[in-house]
């Protein structure tokens, strides 16, 4: 299984929504870098995906981008040969 790494905050329901379909989807660890108690994290994240919201989600090496998309990866069926890294 790729890894997965994802961008949050403490409070962000979108990263709570995403971590549990990841979960449900066989996921067993995210690394989960908190962007609200390190503000270099942030400015990473945003200077890697070009994006300001969270979650900021990638597998292996690939940004699938925020909560939505990876909701409509999964709803494609695009989400699990990601995950297995096909």
């Amino acid at each position: 299984m790729q890894t997965v790494k994802m961008y949050t905050t403490a409070v962000c329901p979108y990263c709570i929504r995403a971590k549990q379909l990841l979960k449900a989807r066989g996921v067993e660890a995210i690394d989960e870098v908190r962007i609200d108690t390190d503000p270099a994290e942030r400015a990473r994240m945003m200077e890697i995906t070009g994006r300001r919201t969270v979650p900021q989600i990638f597998i292996g090496d690939t940004h699938v981008g925020g909560c939505d998309d990876l909701m409509a990866l999964d709803s494609r069926g695009g989400l699990q040969p990601l995950l297995q890294g096909a």
